[in-house]
């Protein structure tokens, strides 16, 4: 089968003979339809996890086989959670279904599992959902990270009258933003490109561009998507004292920043990171948001590789590979 394989000579290649999956007891096998280059594939291909395999874990899907007695996914169209755990009855985490968080945990195309930038791939049938038949494959892709945007809600009780401010336009910010407001919360987003504030603007998303926002400690949740030590310590100066800072990036700091703040201002900081598929799909099927303005460009798998090229300029937000 055809395959996008970043290998341990740190390559990243399409391969047409790629042995195709089994599904082991209690596994399907999907055939890919879409599939959804992130940001994390791109790192990976710079060293992150130190991975080598098939790359890839946002895909919509049709189940073709199912190893177990229990058929009745056959035929469906599924997307997977990126991650299963250990199903060690002594595990805490996957007692609460939790297994991004299990020590032994695989984790689709990132660690220890293949995978979906491919034809096939093969997942545990608990870690896979049925997409409802209202939601295309466009917006079904996106279900990986809109869980992550809604995971906020999991984590965080936000109330009512509560302020709240994105920091960062790229695909996180954007989709959390838009998560956000389709839930009724007062949001708004900040970023540096009016295009991209445009998309959210359009769904009914107060926005402003950094330049013209008037930076106060004033809001009650701080959602910073820029993953920049600066989008840091401007979220900082937005929290108010005892407010909730969410961070739905990871920060590579480059030089010192201040965390005084934090104690000063006696901030919550709150690591947010994937989510249940679960809220994400009722969301989609509700049709509360719309992801379509999002795609930057749908490439076949046999022009993968210039895909990939394409996800890497500026202005590109989501990449989608077709099967």
């Amino acid at each position: 089968m055809k395959a996008v394989v970043f290998n341990k000579n740190n390559e990243l290649k399409l391969v047409n003979d790629y042995e195709k999956p089994v599904p082991q007891k209690g596994e399907a096998l999907v055939r890919v339809t879409l599939a959804g280059i992130c940001n994390t594939d791109y790192e990976i291909t710079k060293g992150y996890m130190g991975y080598d395999g098939i790359l890839g874990h946002e895909a919509v899907g049709i189940v073709e086989e199912v190893n177990s007695d229990d058929k009745s996914l056959i035929g469906k169209r599924v997307v997977p959670e990126i991650s299963y755990g250990c199903k060690d009855p002594e595990c805490p985490y996957c007692a609460q279904k939790l297994y991004r968080h299990c020590p032994n945990r695989h984790t689709l195309g990132i660690w220890k599992k293949d995978g979906v930038f491919c034809e096939y791939f093969t997942m545990p049938t608990e870690v896979l959902f049925e997409v409802p038949e209202n939601v295309v494959d466009s917006q079904a892709v996106f279900t990986e990270p809109l869980a992550a945007a809604l995971e906020i809600n999991e984590q965080l009780h936000i109330k009512p009258f509560q302020k709240i401010v994105v920091l960062g336009d790229g695909k996180l910010g954007l989709i959390t933003a838009l998560a956000l407001n389709a839930q009724n919360f007062d949001v708004i987003l900040v970023g540096k490109h009016q295009n991209k504030l445009d998309i959210a603007k359009r769904q009914g998303v107060k926005t402003s561009l950094l330049n013209d926002f008037k930076t106060e400690k004033i809001y009650d949740v701080v959602v910073e998507a820029t993953g920049s030590v600066s989008g840091f310590e401007t979220s900082l100066a937005l929290t108010k004292p005892r407010g909730t800072l969410v961070l739905k990036s990871t920060v590579a700091a480059t030089k010192e920043f201040n965390l005084a703040p934090i104690v000063i201002d006696e901030i919550t900081v709150l690591g947010s990171r994937c989510g249940q598929f679960g809220p994400a799909l009722r969301m989609l099927k509700s049709q509360k948001v719309d992801f379509s303005e999002l795609i930057s460009g749908v490439y076949p798998i046999d022009d993968a590789i210039e895909a990939f090229e394409r996800n890497k300029e500026k202005d590109t937000l989501k990449i989608l590979l077709k099967f």
